[in-house]
């Protein structure tokens, strides 16, 4: 795959810093601290660091779901120049006659003649590696809109650190800072000996951020079914404050539609609304999350609190002065507890007590229930996430360890300040290391 002349531009600097190991990543924290704070410029501490310069590379890119073509061009360009076999996979997009570019994701793994005499399988004419023991793998897709990469530090200057220096913009967190620490961990135990090139893996995918497509393309592709029996651990990359995620919420969501009659405005009796038939249908389902189950609410449990609800997206008429003959809502439901049948007979039933003639249609997703995963490593403080991942899109054996892990807080991915701190992507790469060491050793 060729390169365009900007990332061709850009593949000698940035590929130069990233081959240094970690023991020469640079100057101390000490002395970055006196560096910066006598005016040298923050981006000068990017740059003497492989994990840093990767991670700004990769978030400078714009990668808004279905455009993810350039920055998976130069993950290749980059895996290739580190002895990566890289396979890619396309995923074309629901609306693929429209599409300029391609999109796809991203295979790689050691490439084993370069570090050992171990053979190769074949598949589909073509060779792989033999079966990896750990997985890691990341989604390179984000959220609109695109927000530049920026650095600064918080005030007042004169008291941080090193570590303290804020990186900003889309993507920085969700979800590439994933994607270079999981790079770099692959990168830095390879050159230290911490693991056999057959030990490993990585996997970048697109489309996580909307539909999923592209890890479940992965899952049901020949490539996985080929390789996968060899797995003791798939580690996935989201933001989790640099914890263990013990688990997270399931999703399921709901299309509300209703069908009415148009009429001129000054005289409604003469059609139906569509918004005064969808309405109570919305408040009540916004309320479901609150309601007790006993009374007929949502699922909750212990380990992650409440369902919750949210009214996303509303739809309805053409104008002030005329009856609506159509109007729509997207509801999302967070799920606590339950399965994804009984809580579509939960809402089912709610909708039906506003709407007994059963005018209203209701058009569901396919969901999934709460997502149980492994956080069985001593050192790790855990947490339980709201969101959903990628998780529930590929199909584990059973006895594969799933492990949700990553640098930075969900709390501000997909918000204008979205952001995390050099300490914490040096403690996840830190955090990776260990987290990879322990799956070798199932």
């Amino acid at each position: 795959m060729k390169l365009s002349l900007g990332l061709t531009s850009l593949l000698p600097i940035l590929c130069t810093a990233i081959v240094h190991d970690n023991d020469q990543q640079a100057i101390t924290g000490q002395q970055h601290a006196e560096q910066y704070h006598s005016n040298t410029k923050l981006s000068d501490v990017i740059a003497a660091s492989p994990l840093l310069c990767l991670h700004r590379a990769i978030c400078e890119i714009e990668s808004v779901t279905d455009d993810e073509f350039a920055v998976g061009e130069l993950l290749v360009s980059i895996l290739e120049a580190h002895n990566f076999t890289v396979k890619t996979q396309s995923v074309p997009p629901p609306n693929s006659n429209n599409s300029t570019k391609g999109r796809f994701n991203v295979y790689a793994y050691p490439d084993v003649s370069k570090y050992s005499s171990l053979g190769a399988s074949s598949i589909e004419g073509e060779h792989v590696t033999t079966k990896p023991k750990v997985l890691l793998s990341s989604h390179i897709d984000t959220v609109p809109p695109h927000i530049p990469y920026s650095l600064s530090l918080p005030k007042p200057e004169s008291k941080s650190s090193r570590k303290d220096i804020l990186i900003s913009g889309r993507g920085t967190v969700d979800d590439k800072a994933c994607v270079a620490v999981q790079l770099q961990t692959a990168l830095d135990l390879l050159s230290s000996g911490g693991v056999s090139p057959s030990d490993v893996a990585l996997l970048f995918v697109v489309g996580e951020e909307k539909r999923g497509d592209g890890m479940r393309a992965f899952s049901d592709s020949k490539l996985y079914k080929a390789t996968n029996s060899g797995y003791k651990a798939i580690l996935f990359g989201e933001p989790t404050e640099g914890k263990l995620a013990a688990g997270h919420k399931g999703i399921e969501m709901l299309t509300l539609k209703a069908r009415g009659k148009a009429a001129h405005s000054g005289y409604p009796w003469l059609g139906r609304s569509a918004n005064s038939m969808i309405l109570p249908a919305l408040t009540v389902l916004d309320a479901l999350g609150d309601i007790p189950e006993a009374e007929g609410g949502l699922p909750r449990s212990d380990k992650y609190g409440k369902s919750t609800v949210n009214v996303g997206y509303m739809q309805g008429g053409v104008a002030g002065n005329v009856v609506p003959e159509y109007a729509t809502a997207d509801i999302t439901f967070r799920l606590a507890g339950g399965t994804v049948s009984e809580v579509r007979e939960i809402v089912t039933h709610a909708v039906r007590k506003v709407d007994p003639e059963g005018l209203l249609e209701l058009e569901f997703s396919q969901g999934y229930g709460p997502v149980p995963l492994d956080a069985d490593v001593t050192g790790f403080d855990t947490i339980t996430v709201n969101y959903g991942t990628d998780v529930p899109n590929i199909e584990v054996k059973e006895g594969v360890k799933r492990y949700l892990y990553g640098p930075g807080s969900i709390l501000v991915a997909h918000g204008k300040d979205e952001g995390l701190t050099v300490g914490d992507m040096e403690e996840a790469l830190a955090g990776y290391k260990r987290l990879v060491k322990h799956a070798l050793e199932l």
